[in-house]
């Protein structure tokens, strides 16, 4: 039976295409096609387009939304881009074609950009909306540029390939992403022709303003739900591991060949996405498994998760965690026995758009781990102003993570294997669910606790 699987490629694996080619698209002569590739823009072009997603150094957007010097910015894009083609003639790329692909795309967006300038200045729309779309324009170029060449090789090396453009670039229709995908894909066979799509999606809703930088997993997802495929595969230039490399040591960190969506959604709770956990959702619910491949290691067979998977024996099968948060505690004592208290916290955090990692409480005592990034001083002010003492403190979270983790002692150990290497324990957190068990440490201990944990859980 043919089947249909849906394969994204993220932007530094999309960098280094020609090895993909041979290690993924053109690897196996009998399954070519019945292909789709969602394609993310080569790496650190999006960083140039919108702004760095790390320094937050200002890209096109920015100096477009700060009334800056956004044309000489794209015009200095384009060039980078067109210098980038440069890099995939020996793969098969025509850069003739190419380049003047990408130049018309840039002229567009300019002129397209110089229009909203117009409308801004006049003041009769939102600065937010004409700015919201500003940025959806701005973020389609990088996959656009990538999709196209991903075809154009393929096509100059003798197959049937097929670029498929969600951008709506000139498309005036008012369609959703689902309406968009469903659109273009009505007539496309993928048992016939090697597909690569832009990661970036054009909708009514608009995919940017949904999922930020996180949007070209969600077309990914939605793309293999419309064409009911039978394996949805991330591939990434690492594999899904037990640890980071970085961290526990590469001899060390071994590849996760199965887990559940359960899982995956734990990883995501703390920063370390298999997938972007909008994304999963619609994959899990259609029965549709994830595998997350290593682009570079094209003999492994990757990680398979799926929604019924659960570990034979009890283990814990990945260890992480991040530094990147704080521990946000309230203590009242007019908390003790009054019902909905928490309530009272919750609102003010739905206000802020702060959504918390992990909760413990006692009596008297909240406790919330918390991103850095959303503890802002408006957000402080406004619990103080409600409850009698409110603090916020630095840490890390680190935590072990398994489908089958639910066996008598295997927290004990992971306790008392901190509490050997002298590690302390702010704060614990494990549902009953028995999936995941968070511990909070002092952020200097990040690295200490995580290399502790996996040498005691996993090996």
């Amino acid at each position: 039976m043919k089947t249909t699987t849906v394969e994204k490629i993220g932007g530094t694996s999309m960098t280094r295409f020609p090895e993909v080619l041979e290690n993924v698209v053109l690897k196996d002569p009998d399954r070519v096609y019945g292909r789709i590739y969602v394609v993310s823009a080569y790496a650190g072009v999006t960083d140039k387009l919108l702004e760095h997603k790390k320094t937050r150094a200002p890209g096109v957007y920015v100096e477009f939304a700060n009334r800056g010097r956004y044309q000489q910015a794209l015009q200095e894009l384009g060039d980078q881009l067109r210098r980038l083609n440069q890099d995939y003639v020996a793969a098969g790329l025509d850069l003739a074609v190419a380049d003047a692909f990408i130049s018309e795309r840039v002229a567009g967006a300019n002129e397209y950009l110089r229009s909203m300038a117009r409308v801004l200045a006049s003041g009769y729309l939102r600065r937010e909306s004409v700015l919201a779309a500003a940025r959806e324009l701005l973020a389609s170029l990088g996959e656009m540029h990538s999709a196209f060449n991903a075809a154009n090789i393929l096509q100059n090396r003798g197959y049937h390939s097929t670029f498929v453009d969600l951008s709506g670039w000139d498309d005036d229709r008012e369609l959703s992403l689902d309406e968009r995908i469903a659109d273009a894909f009505e007539k496309v066979d993928p048992q016939r022709t090697i597909t690569f799509a832009t990661g970036y999606a054009k909708g009514t809703e608009g995919i940017m303003r949904e999922y930020n930088r996180g949007y070209s997993e969600v077309t990914f997802s939605k793309i293999a739900v419309q064409v009911k495929a039978h394996e949805a595969i991330i591939i990434k230039e690492f594999h899904l591991s037990s640890a980071d490399p970085g961290i526990v040591g590469p001899d060390r960190a071994k590849p996760v060949c199965n887990t559940n969506f359960d899982v995956a959604d734990q990883l995501a709770d703390v920063g370390m996405e298999a997938i972007h956990p909008k994304a999963s959702k619609p994959l899990e619910l259609n029965g549709i498994p994830i595998r997350v491949r290593n682009a570079f290691d094209p003999d492994h067979d990757g990680t398979l998760i799926t929604k019924d998977y659960v570990c034979e024996f009890s283990k814990v099968e990945v260890v992480t965690g991040t530094k990147n948060v704080s521990t946000l505690e309230i203590h009242d004592t007019k908390m003790v026995g009054e019902v909905g208290f928490d309530l009272r916290i919750m609102e003010i955090l739905a206000h802020h758009h702060v959504s918390y990692i992990s909760k413990a409480t006692n009596a008297n005592t909240i406790g919330m781990i918390v991103w850095d990034q959303d503890v802002t001083e408006a957000l402080i002010e406004d619990l103080r102003a409600k409850f009698e003492e409110v603090t916020v403190k630095p840490v890390a979270i680190v935590c072990a993570i398994g489908s089958n983790i639910a066996k008598p002692g295997i927290l004990a150990v992971a306790t008392n294997s901190l509490a050997q290497a002298k590690i302390n324990i702010i704060g614990v957190s494990q549902t009953a669910r028995q999936t995941n068990m968070q511990f909070v440490v002092e952020r200097a201990e990040f690295v200490h606790a995580q290399q502790v944990l996996h040498r005691d859980l996993c090996e």
